[in-house]
């Protein structure tokens, strides 16, 4: 086999396709986000502004972020030294688990890298704990979480997009004293839709099933203390195990799940994820439960970010742009069309220095491609004026449908 010919093949699939990724050299301003730095190839520099991050309150960049870092790195040097079971386990990472147990009033926390490895880590263990378990999976689940489920080696059922008469129809047809979990989201990211919580809890309770619930672009987003769409719904003690990331709303990096003593006890002896991977560098675990403890008081925060997602979405409905709007605070544009969607992106970025990724197969299916803005508290009104001047001009210029525009 010619290897590196088979190589050129795959890339050019996806060139022809019009799903080719690039990186974008980004350098992010201290004190300034979402303004950034763009090096373009020929070396040369354009001031951007950041409208794709996930970084959604601007905490990457908090004084009381950055201090919480800087303590711990003068304190303790670079990285952990180890995995948890061996030398990585610091006082920081026991405060910033503490902190996360007492956000969603559960037992206890766990800290992973990432929540990407904490869901694949947690969902592939869980049948080992219970033999002959089910797991029933919402099909527009995150990736992190059907491979875990892949992985499993245990039996799966995937139920319709928040399809409740269709998980029943899967609960109620397999043996009912088989152990049972429900995995579902409660913002689906890609068009900001929210689970229909209550009722699939209700299911849960009916049908004797565990509840496990990503909560990824929720945290630090919604709720009293930003716990979540659970907490805004009352409904964080009917859940089993919350899994959410430490990377978007917390503005640093990491991932977990709360849950009992108990169950954080089981995945942390079992999960391959968790017991074989170093943990968080000390400054990174101090950063993020500064951030979380921060952002339990901070509703001003939150309510600066609606208020701004309001704002895009009603300038951008008013000029007949096909928006998806679920009233989160994911603002995704459709396009379905790839190479239009890579155009705009391209035409944004280099003439309006206006930096939102294309949102491409396989992350969403195929021709329902989109731009997928993320309006944050630290944009100006001035930032959304300039994105929806931009975007009336290059939807005209591709020469894109529009829906009816209202008065």
């Amino acid at each position: 086999m010619d290897y590196n010919a088979e190589l050129d093949r795959a890339i050019q699939r996806l060139h022809d396709e019009g799903r080719y990724r690039t990186f974008i050299d980004i350098e992010r301003r201290k004190g300034q986000f979402p303004k950034a730095t763009w090096t373009k190839a020929d070396g040369a520099e354009k001031e951007i502004t950041v409208w794709c991050g996930n970084d959604y309150l601007g905490m990457g960049q908090h004084p009381v972020v950055l201090a919480a870092m800087h303590e711990a790195l003068d304190a303790t040097g670079a990285g952990s030294g180890g995995t948890r079971n061996i030398s990585g386990t610091t006082v920081y990472h026991k405060r910033l688990e503490a902190e996360l147990a007492d956000l969603h009033r559960k037992e206890a926390a766990l800290v992973f890298t990432s929540a990407y490895i904490a869901n694949d880590a947690t969902l592939s263990t869980l049948p080992k704990l219970f033999p002959g378990l089910i797991i029933y999976s919402d099909a527009l689940n995150h990736a992190s979480m059907i491979e875990g489920i892949k992985r499993n080696g245990g039996q799966k059922r995937i139920f319709r997009h928040n399809d409740l008469s269709h998980l029943r129809e899967l609960l109620a047809a397999d043996d009912p004293t088989a152990p049972k979990l429900i995995a579902f989201e409660s913002i689906y990211s890609m068009d900001g839709d929210v689970s229909p919580m209550e009722a699939i809890c209700d299911l849960a309770q009916e049908f004797n099933a565990l509840t496990y619930l990503d909560e990824v672009h929720a945290v630090g987003m919604y709720g009293p203390r930003g716990a979540g769409i659970a907490e805004k719904l009352g409904l964080m003690g009917r859940i089993d195990i919350i899994n959410a990331t430490l990377a978007k709303a917390y503005g640093v990096m990491g991932g977990y799940i709360a849950a009992t003593a108990k169950m954080c006890d089981a995945i942390r002896s079992y999960a391959p994820g968790f017991i074989f991977t170093t943990s968080l560098p000390p400054a990174v675990a101090a950063g993020a439960a500064a951030s979380v403890r921060f952002l339990k008081t901070g509703q001003e925060l939150r309510d600066k970010q609606q208020e701004h997602a309001r704002v895009l979405k009603a300038r951008l409905k008013a000029l007949g742009l096909p928006i998806i709007d679920h009233g989160t605070h994911i603002v995704p544009v459709h396009v379905g069309d790839p190479v239009h969607c890579k155009k705009i992106s391209d035409m944004l970025l280099e003439h309006y220095g206006i930096y939102v990724q294309p949102i491409n197969f396989p992350t969403v299916p195929r021709g329902t491609e989109r731009l997928r803005f993320t309006p944050s508290p630290v944009h100006s009104m001035a930032d959304i004026d300039s994105l929806v001047r931009a975007m009336d001009k290059l939807w005209a210029h591709c020469a894109l449908n529009r829906a009816e525009l209202t008065a």
